[in-house]
């Protein structure tokens, strides 16, 4: 049964090679996205910019908000996502 299985679905390999491929780059993706070293440094640039005048006070906090969600929201899904 195992050999027939086999080659009935060998034609779907190409389409599930490519469903896992997506589902690893989606993973590493995420792990970046909600990475806190990766929001510390992007904190720390709109820091920087503020402080040199490239960034206004609003657009500054507003980035700041949404880089703490992700952190926060990192934090509420647990170790491991």
């Amino acid at each position: 049964m195992g050999l027939f299985t086999a080659l009935l679905t060998l034609p779907l390999a190409p389409v599930r090679s490519v469903a896992w491929l997506a589902e690893k780059i989606l993973d590493q993706a995420e792990q970046q996205y909600y990475d806190p070293a990766v929001i510390r440094r992007q904190l720390a640039e709109v820091d920087s910019a503020r402080r040199s005048g490239l960034l206004p006070e609003d657009e500054a906090t507003a980035l700041e908000n949404e880089l703490l969600s992700r952190m926060m929201a990192r934090r509420s899904q647990g170790p491991g996502g």
